[in-house]
């Protein structure tokens, strides 16, 4: 299912690169179906709310919100 946002995201992300004018549409067409993209994107995605999570928690536990 992540994929799915992910791709969905990607195709209205490329439309408006190529809206303004900074991606060609061939780029923005590539953006927009390239899978192995998406899925970097999706690890990538996930990677940075695992490291949110942790930087909160180390937050809480610096500050004496957490036990």
């Amino acid at each position: 299912m992540t994929s799915v946002l992910v791709r969905i995201a990607l195709r209205y992300a490329a439309g408006a690169l190529v809206a303004k004018g900074l991606l060609s549409p061939d780029d923005g067409s590539m953006l927009a179906v390239d899978a192995e993209l998406a899925q970097a994107i999706e690890v990538g995605v996930g990677l940075a709310i695992g490291a949110g999570t942790e930087w909160a928690y180390y937050l809480a536990r610096k500050l004496g919100w957490s036990k």
